[in-house]
C-alpha cells in the first residue's frame, strides 16, 4: 500500500462509518479511507448480529421527517448490492394501562409525527392487536398502534455490503488498524495508526464507545455513557407462528426497560430484548456475560404475555450502547476542527447507519447536507456542559440500579 493521503478518512467501520465509507465513495472513489481498529465485522461495538428495528413509528417530529429516508438509503444499497437487507413485518407498539405518562405522552408524540408527515398508521385497542395477531395475550382495552411498514434491517448484511461495495467504488478499508494520535491542521487532519500515517481534507470520527477516547487528543470531551446490553435468541418450536409474515415486531414499554422482539431472522429462533437494561459500563471493562436477572425478568414477561415465542434458550449474545447524556443523536463538526466530523448514534441508530453515512458524505464533501439535522448539533446542553446537565439517561439508569 503506497497511498497515504486521501480526501476523506472515516474512523470506525461500524454501522454508521461503513455507511459514510460507501456514500463517500460513490462520490469520491479512491480517496476514501476507512479505518477500523478490530477486525471488520467485530461483536465488540454495537454494530452486529442479525436483526435491528426498522420503522417509522416512535420518534418525535424531529426525527420522523427522517425516517423515510432510511428505507430509501437502504434501498439503494439493496439495488446495487442484489442483496435484501430490509424485511418488513409489520410492527405493534402497545402501552399499557398503568404505565407513567411519560409513555403515554411519548406515543401521543409519535402519533402526531407521524400525521404531521402522512405516514400511515392504525391505532387500535389490544382486541383488534389479538384479532390480528393472536399470538398476543394482552388486555383487551389497552391502546396500541400498528405500523405496517415496520420491519428488520440485517447489520450482518448491510455492514458487510456497505464495506464491499465502498471498495467496488475504490475506497480502501484497513482492519487491525488502531489510530494512536490526530494532528489537525488547516485544511486537514494527520492521523497516525499502527499501520502508518495518513492524511485527509476531512474526518469522520465514528468511534462508538471508543469515542471519548479519539475526541481527549482533541481537547474534546462527550462524557457519552456506555451500557452492556444483551439480546436472546429463543429455539420456539412455534416456527408457522413466528415467522416473517405471521408475527410482527413488537415494542412495549416495562418497568426495567422498553421490551422488543423480532420474528424468526437470522436463526431458526425469537429473539427479544430490553432497551437499556444493562450495566454502564466502558469499552474495556465491559465482559461478554449475559446478565442473568435481565434474562429471567424479560421470560417471564414473554410468558405471560406472547408465550408461544418462547422455547429453549439457543444463546444470549450482548452488545453496546453509546449515548449522550441526553440519548439524542450527534451529526455534526467539532468545535474548532471544521475538517472533523463526528456522529454519535446514541444506541439506536443502525436503522439510519445508510442514511446517516450519507449525510456525513454530504457534510465531508459539500459542508452541508439535504436533510433535517439541526437537532443533532454538539451545541447543546448535554453535550456542551455535561457535569451540570441533568441526565435522564443517568436517571433511568439509576432508578433500575443499572449504574
Amino acid at each position: 500500500m503506497t497511498k497515504t493521503d486521501y480526501d476523506y478518512i472515516v474512523l470506525g467501520c461500524g454501522g454508521i462509518g461503513s455507511g459514510a465509507a460507501y456514500w463517500l465513495s460513490r462520490r469520491a472513489g479512491n480517496e476514501v479511507l476507512g479505518i477500523e481498529q478490530f477486525e471488520l465485522g467485530h461483536h465488540k461495538g454495537g454494530s452486529q448480529d442479525y436483526s435491528r428495528i426498522i420503522r417509522l413509528a416512535g420518534y418525535g417530529p424531529e426525527h420522523t421527517p427522517l425516517t423515510p429516508h432510511t428505507f430509501k438509503t437502504w434501498g439503494t444499497v439493496e439495488e446495487e448490492s442484489a442483496l435484501q437487507i430490509v424485511r418488513k413485518t409489520g410492527g405493534v407498539f402497545w402501552w399499557p394501562k398503568d404505565a407513567p405518562d411519560r409513555f403515554r405522552e411519548y406515543m401521543e408524540r409519535t402519533a402526531s409525527a407521524m400525521d404531521a408527515e402522512g405516514i400511515p398508521y392504525d391505532r387500535v385497542d389490544g382486541a383488534e392487536v389479538m384479532r390480528r395477531y393472536p399470538q398476543f395475550h394482552i388486555d383487551e382495552d389497552i391502546e396500541a398502534i400498528i405500523q405496517a411498514d415496520t420491519g428488520i434491517v440485517d447489520p450482518s448484511k448491510g455492514n458487510a455490503a456497505h464495506q464491499q461495495l465502498a471498495r467496488y467504488h475504490g475506497a480502501t478499508i484497513l482492519d487491525h488498524c488502531p489510530v494512536e494520535a490526530l494532528h489537525p491542521f488547516d485544511g486537514g487532519v494527520t492521523v497516525e495508526t499502527k499501520m502508518g500515517t495518513f492524511t485527509c481534507r476531512r474526518l469522520v470520527i465514528t468511534a462508538g464507545a471508543w469515542v471519548d477516547r479519539i475526541l481527549a487528543q482533541l481537547g474534546l470531551h462527550l462524557k457519552v455513557i456506555v451500557t452492556r446490553e444483551q439480546v436472546t435468541y429463543y429455539a420456539t418450536p412455534n416456527l408457522r407462528e413466528f415467522a416473517v409474515g405471521n408475527f410482527p415486531i413488537f415494542l412495549v414499554p416495562t418497568e426495567l426497560g422498553a421490551i422488543y422482539g423480532f420474528p424468526i431472522h437470522g436463526e431458526v429462533a425469537t429473539k427479544a430484548a430490553i432497551d437499556m437494561s444493562g450495566k454502564v459500563v466502558t469499552a474495556d471493562t465491559r465482559n461478554f456475560e449475559p446478565d442473568v436477572e435481565v434474562e429471567e425478568y424479560q421470560e417471564a414477561w414473554l410468558k405471560q404475555h406472547i408465550p408461544g415465542f418462547l422455547g429453549p434458550k439457543l444463546y444470549t449474545k450482548t452488545c453496546l450502547y453509546t449515548m449522550p447524556l441526553d440519548r439524542q443523536f450527534i451529526i455534526d463538526t467539532l468545535p474548532g476542527h471544521p475538517q472533523i466530523i463526528l456522529c454519535c448514534g446514541a444506541g439506536h441508530a443502525f436503522k439510519f447507519a445508510s442514511l446517516f453515512g450519507k449525510i456525513l458524505s454530504e457534510l465531508a464533501i459539500d459542508g452541508q447536507t439535504q436533510y433535517p439535522i439541526d437537532s443533532m448539533t454538539w451545541h447543546r446542553p448535554a453535550v456542551t456542559d455535561p457535569d451540570n446537565y441533568d441526565s435522564p439517561v443517568l436517571q433511568r439508569l439509576q432508578e433500575t440500579n443499572r449504574v
